[in-house]
């Protein structure tokens, strides 16, 4: 096993506090993560390129800035990773697949990637991904599997699992990802952190790869809950309104079918959260499992019509497993689709009832710990069937009302991490972040440690 490598504080503020401050210089800590990830990647394969010659030129911006007595922003010289579906000025988005390796560089950033990059950040990586951001595994046929910190023999989940395992792994601390069906909380759930993803909407998505529109949505990924909220309000464009008291918000549990087919650990950690928050009354939402298959046709639609011209021509360089699933969306009925944006519109409506009894529900993120990579399954009604496509079983169905929804990392009982939802009306971040702080505070909630010698 590799030696392990220092790179200083683990969050992002506790890095901008000692740049600003002069007790440590950006380049030291761009160089120490560029050195981790270069010794313990190898055993993750949380990235899939380091842009080393050019984060170390903008940390010596940073460097020179502080000498001249000027304020980089909050989060100065944090080294961050991206999704490879962001773009990244003169970098080549491959967004997880050959098809686009030979595509000319970005332009300009991404424009999550400009406001990070004026608040002081640095973009360090790109980091694996399910090609086109299609599954929750994050097995690449061209870049391969990244693996679960926690334990290298269980998936991290994905799409976005490179993003989650870099911050799980402690190699940056935070990175940003996408979510249409449960790409940021899966693998938020799996890997042990913090995951935002935000009301559909709200922050900007030029410059990410797109996978089904009317459902994608981008969000960060922390190792802390403060990190994440500077993250995401960098990312948005300005701050957060005021957090409300907890005392003064009705929270509800989502019973039906969030509660069937739940593991023993993740069911007793729910509880255990009910139990911190007092009285947590059971509410249920109708067709949840109609819900699911409609995100899923949306999606698979969306994702095929966009694909289906590079399909014509180039349909063998895609992972066979993405080429199948997004052949069969293109070929999607349009009644079918019609139908399927019909019921959502119905859904949408039913979730939003909700929230006229409750200001935040509470969920299971995924059905329990992390599935092994050499048995990629999970057992629903009593049977086993694939991880890939079944582990946003809780997550699916609530992407359609394009609510904020946060993933927050709960320790299992058997070490491994465990995820829970909190899901809140359209602009409702205010609320999840009151519930999770209160949840951090009394101990159980936060960013599950990896196990000694990891």
């Amino acid at each position: 096993m590799s030696a392990p490598v220092a790179a200083g504080p683990a969050d992002a503020l506790a890095i901008a506090a000692e740049i600003r401050q002069g007790r440590r210089n950006a380049v030291s800590f761009v160089t120490a993560a560029i050195a981790a990830i270069e010794v313990r990647d190898t055993r993750v394969n949380s990235v899939t390129r380091i842009f080393g010659p050019r984060a170390v030129a903008e940390a010596e911006k940073i460097d020179r800035r502080i000498a001249a007595g000027e304020d980089p922003g909050p989060l100065a010289g944090v080294p961050f990773g991206v999704k490879d579906l962001f773009d990244v000025e003169g970098e080549v988005t491959t967004a997880g697949s050959v098809v686009l390796r030979e595509a000319r560089p970005a332009v300009q950033d991404a424009t999550v990637i400009a406001r990070l990059r004026a608040a002081g950040a640095i973009p360090l990586a790109s980091l694996n991904m399910d090609e086109f951001a299609y599954g929750f595994a994050t097995d690449n046929a061209h870049y391969g599997i990244t693996r679960n910190p926690h334990d290298p023999a269980r998936l991290a989940g994905g799409s976005s699992g490179g993003s989650a395992a870099a911050v799980a792994a402690g190699f940056l601390p935070f990175t940003l990802g996408s979510d249409t069906n449960g790409s940021i909380r899966v693998p938020a759930s799996l890997c042990g952190v913090w995951g935002l993803k935000p009301t559909f909407g709200t922050v900007p998505r030029e410059g990410a790869y797109p996978f089904a529109a009317s459902l994608d949505v981008v969000g960060p990924f922390a190792g802390t809950l403060a990190d994440l909220r500077v993250v995401h309000e960098a990312m948005n464009g300005a701050p957060m309104p005021a957090v409300p008291v907890l005392s003064d918000l009705r929270v509800a549990r989502l019973g039906g079918w969030f509660a069937e087919n739940v593991s023993a650990p993740l069911a007793a950690a729910i509880d255990a959260v009910a139990g911190h928050l007092g009285h947590v009354p059971v509410v249920e939402l109708p067709e949840v499992a109609r819900a699911r298959a409609a995100s899923f046709l949306i999606t698979a639609a969306e994702g095929g019509m966009l694909h289906l011209p590079r399909l014509r021509r180039r349909a063998l360089q895609y992972d066979p497993a993405t080429r199948d699933r997004l052949i069969a969306g293109a070929l999607l009925p349009a009644a079918t689709v019609l139908q399927a944006h019909r019921f959502r519109a119905w859904f949408r409506e039913q979730i939003h009832a909700a929230f006229r009894t409750a200001d935040v529900l509470i969920a299971p993120a995924t059905v329990g710990e992390a599935p092994l990579i050499d048995q990629p399954t999970i057992v629903v009604d009593g049977q086993a069937v694939s991880a890939r496509t079944n582990l946003g079983l809780y997550t699916q169905p609530l992407s359609l009302a394009g609510v904020p929804i946060l993933s927050v990392p709960l320790l299992g009982t058997g070490g491994l991490p465990l995820g829970l939802q909190l899901i809140a009306a359209p602009g409702g971040e205010p609320a999840l972040f009151a519930v999770a702080a209160a949840l951090e505070a009394a101990g159980v909630a936060g960013k599950v440690p990896l196990p000694k010698g990891r």
